[in-house]
């Protein structure tokens, strides 16, 4: 079979290995230099996507939007996920999509499974493609998780049997057409469900309301009863009290929703209460995700890098009741920055650091719209920015970095904008 792998990424290398024997294989890449593994065809460069009609299969990575393959009927074009839904030995498939949060949610519904004894596979956007995953053994009564992604799920054909949608607020727009396109994205992961089939899902979000409906099984939503929720300060499900959330080691009223999420989805395959339990008060989070990163002079400096959106640094604003110097900016994302302006005149924030410069006009005119004056430039490096932080702190208050943006002005990814945020506060 004539196979053409577009993108050559992690996607792209895993799907390499997976359609390698006994098809003839070509990477397409937009990158005129990439280096190619030794008996592999390329089409590289600026035409990378011409001609794709003379292959028999088209694998589509993440980061090339489907507009770009019109060329070809939707037969032609499958992904990693697509695949792995297909071919995977176990039926038992949980996948997790929202705006925010993904991440955290699969990670605690593969622990609380692990704890209460079950064989778990975690992966997806999460770090490990899901064809990857394959290697792992992968047996008919163990358990898959899956975190996906929009970029994942805009052309995806089948749906997991627990679907899980976590709040979602506008974000990529800057990849897609509109914000419609991004809801309708989110609800494959639902639409492909069977009557037996469960929808876990968000009801104070109309978004996720809206993805979820695209469901036709069993919609089940947290927060409220009948899923986890919180009551008299703990968290609940059924007849059964969990935890209370000062148990919890996760920071911030928002990864509430995240454990009411992860435990509802988790209690319609075990109702084990301790083993739910011992991960609620054990799991402190992902890194770049409220991570506390030192100490210095009686200043706490958090990592929350992975928030690149106004509404992800709005919770973490809202996560701590200290005053605060709030380290922003970045690239754009399509996003507006007039809620979060309100959002730091509401949190104590004491002075906003901005840093790059892409989206440090934006930013600071909204501020300075709603009285907010004390808008520092951060510069153009990581290590500038966390000394004009550490000048504004006082002992006692938090310096946070959670950007309201991308990071590719100045930084590859958000990870590293994580890393050498983390090796200036140490070296301070």
């Amino acid at each position: 079979m004539k196979i053409a792998i577009l993108g050559y990424g992690l996607e792209g290398q895993a799907a390499l290995a997976y359609w390698s024997d006994g098809n003839d294989i070509t990477i397409c890449d937009q990158n005129p230099d990439l280096p190619l593994p030794d008996g592999v065809a390329g089409q590289l460069g600026e035409h990378y996507l011409s001609g794709l009609e003379r292959f028999d299969l088209v694998v589509r990575s993440p980061q090339i939007h489907p507009k770009f393959l019109t060329a070809i009927t939707a037969d032609q074009i499958t992904s990693n996920v697509n695949e792995f839904i297909r071919v995977s030995p176990s039926r038992n498939i949980i996948g997790v999509t929202g705006t925010k949060g993904k991440g955290t949610t699969s990670t605690l519904i593969a622990d609380m499974l692990r704890a209460a004894g079950k064989t778990v596979h975690l992966g997806g956007n999460i770090g490990v493609s899901a064809l990857d995953m394959l290697k792992a053994d992968i047996q008919n009564d163990d358990y898959v998780v899956l975190e996906l992604s929009n970029f994942q799920l805009i052309d995806v054909k089948q749906s997991p049997h627990i679907a899980v949608c976590l709040m979602v607020v506008p974000e990529h727009l800057d990849w897609h057409t509109d914000f419609d396109e991004y809801v309708t994205a989110k609800q494959q992961l639902f639409a492909h469900q069977s009557a037996d089939d469960v929808a876990v899902y968000y009801p104070n979000n109309e978004n996720t309301c809206r993805i979820a409906n695209a469901s036709p099984g069993q919609r089940l939503p947290y927060c409220q009863a009948p899923g986890a929720r919180v009551e008299n300060k703990s968290i609940v499900i059924d007849d059964a009290n969990i935890c209370h959330i000062d148990e919890l080691k996760l920071l911030g009223e928002h990864n509430w929703q995240n454990v009411c999420a992860a435990v509802t989805a988790v209690w319609q395959i075990t109702q084990d209460t301790g083993a739910i339990k011992s991960v609620l008060t054990s799991f402190s989070g992902l890194p770049y995700r409220l991570e506390l990163v030192h100490e210095v002079a009686d200043v706490r400096y958090y990592n929350d890098s992975f928030g690149t959106t106004p509404e992800t640094a709005i919770v973490a604003l809202q996560a701590f009741p200290q005053p605060k110097i709030a380290i922003l900016g970045g690239s754009n994302k399509g996003a507006s920055y007039d809620e979060l302006a309100r959002a730091v005149v509401a949190n104590n924030v004491r002075a906003v650091i901005l840093i790059g410069n892409d989206q440090a006009v934006a930013i600071k005119s909204e501020l300075h719209a709603v009285g907010f004056q004390n808008v520092i430039d951060g510069g153009d490096s990581m290590s500038a920015v966390v000394h004009a932080a550490s000048a504004a702190a006082e002992p006692g208050d938090v310096v946070i970095l959670s950007a309201a943006c991308a990071s590719f002005d100045i930084f590859r990814d958000y990870k590293d904008r994580g890393a050498q945020f983390n090796a200036a506060v140490l070296a301070l």
